[in-house]
């Protein structure tokens, strides 16, 4: 029998604000275990929780982003369940009534067919404590620093039928808030986590299959990994005759396995009700509008001006659009070097060279987009050759120090003097008398490639300084003769 996947994500993107969604208290990570949860995150008797206007101006931000519907009218709820790391025993959200309704955004398949994948809603809602393991040895820690930290849910249509499908879905989704800069994207600290729910069916019917829940994945590959072996999984329960039950499954990456966790949980058994202590969230066009008007540029968009304002290929667009941090650098450098394409190629292959080499991100860059502009510039007056230039990169990498700096220093300044080339190539031909006579009297399809011999000698000769480009000219023009 044939398998049909059907997947549908849902993915926590903790919000960029400074207090959190219900408190005053601070949203700054890497704090001591509890000693950022005020009473009101607590659940003290008595406390009441005032809404955060940064997450509803962040949640509205992203409606816009996806063309989704913003509700002008929204409920918050309390979602019900006991768990350690939640004080108050319930979760304030929203259910039925969220901010943001239905939208959509485009993947990019692998054979380069575009996919839409619904939006069911996102909406906004408190993020609980954090269990901790690790450190106690037949105790769980509770660090309620998290509680009551923003979170914007994003829960994706069952439009997604492969891993692979389901990650590129959520690194778009992954762009998108890091360009509106509403999440910090973190996965190491949990700014943006992934649940997948992931069923099979025969292929061609139309009714779903069971489903089970993927809770907590922390990075892309993790997902592609759970999905695949949760699909096989399921597969092989049902072709031996087993059912599939409704769970909720940890991914264990260790063992590239999922397990039980617990038995799927349904809207009814949280028991949702609208909570007392909130009043519906209304919001008007004049507070969406005064909302999106600085909304900064999206990539899609981006991506189409880098192809039609700096010429480049839809490949290359695509690369450093990637982040709104990549596409920042590279409008850095290109503002300094003034050659879009030799700046493209100097950073997708330079630079990134060396970031991955070092286990760097762009952001711990030991060069500024400044600096590698000028190097590029350096590049594009012929100052220096492309040749040269690596080695300049290799010494501004390691000592932070500018490129005129080090070429002036270095002394390694090309030489474009058309005279002093043309003396170099001179002796280098006669030096080389039987090879210029080889030449002549070669194939002419075999011409260029020997032309290679006298260019090495020259460059050589020079130290590596002439530039290419005339000694090519001058030895073609020469050996013609």
């Amino acid at each position: 029998m044939e398998w049909e996947t059907v997947i549908g994500l849902e993915i926590h993107a903790q919000l960029t604000t400074r207090s959190k969604i219900f408190s005053g208290a601070s949203t700054a990570f890497g704090a001591e275990p509890n000693t950022q949860a005020c009473l009101v995150d607590l659940g003290f008797p008595g406390v009441l929780p005032v809404l955060n206007e940064q997450a509803v101006r962040k949640a509205v931000l992203f409606g816009t982003a996806i063309e989704a519907e913003i509700a002008r009218r929204s409920v918050f709820a309390r979602k019900n369940y006991f768990y350690p790391d939640l004080p108050k025993g319930y979760q304030i959200s929203q259910y039925e009534l969220p901010i943001v309704g239905r939208g959509h955004v485009e993947i990019l398949l692998e054979g380069g067919a575009v996919k839409r994948i619904g939006v069911t809603r996102a909406h906004l809602e408190e993020d609980a404590g954090k269990s901790l393991h690790e450190d106690f040895h037949g105790y769980t820690g509770i660090d309620l620093n998290r509680a009551g930290t923003p979170l914007l849910e994003i829960v994706s249509e069952p439009d997604l039928r492969s891993a692979k499908e389901a990650v590129a879905y959520a690194k778009k989704i992954h762009q998108i808030v890091t360009y509106l800069g509403i999440c910090d994207g973190n996965m190491q600290e949990g700014s943006f986590r992934m649940d997948a729910n992931v069923s099979v069916r025969p292929r061609g019917e139309e009714k779903l299959g069971t489903r089970t829940e993927l809770k907590n994945l922390n990075s892309f590959r993790f997902l592609e990994r759970a999905i695949n072996f949760e699909v096989e999984r399921q597969i092989d329960l049902l072709e031996s005759g087993s059912a599939v039950v409704q769970e909720t499954r940890l991914y264990d990456a260790q063992k590239d396995e999922t397990r039980s966790m617990r038995t799927k949980e349904e809207a009814n058994d949280y028991r949702y009700f609208p909570d007392p202590d909130l009043l519906p969230l209304v919001v008007d066009d004049a507070f969406i509008e005064e909302t999106v008007r600085d909304m900064p540029e999206l990539p899609e968009a981006r991506r189409r001006r880098f192809e039609e304002q700096y010429g480049l290929s839809p490949y290359d667009a695509d690369v450093l659009t990637a982040s709104r941090a990549a596409a920042d650098y590279y409008e850095g450098v290109v503002a300094v070097a003034g050659d879009a394409k030799l700046a493209a190629n100097w950073m997708m292959v330079e630079l990134y060279g060396a970031l991955n080499k070092a286990g760097l991100e762009l952001s711990e860059s030991p060069l500024s987009a400044e600096a590698l502009g000028g190097l590029v510039l350096r590049i594009a007056d012929d100052t220096i050759s492309g040749k040269i230039a690596k080695s300049v990169f290799e010494e501004m990498w390691a000592s932070g120090r500018s490129a005129d700096a080090i070429i002036e220093e270095k002394g390694l300044k090309q030489i474009t003097d058309s005279g002093a080339i043309e003396a170099i190539v001179d002796e280098v031909l006669a030096e080389n008398a039987a090879q210029v006579e080889n030449y002549r009297n070669a194939d002419p399809k075999k011409q260029p490639k020997m032309l290679g011999f006298f260019v090495g000698q020259v460059m050589k000769k020079s130290q590596g300084k002439a530039n290419p480009k005339q000694v090519n000219e001058l030895l073609r023009k020469k050996l013609a003769g």
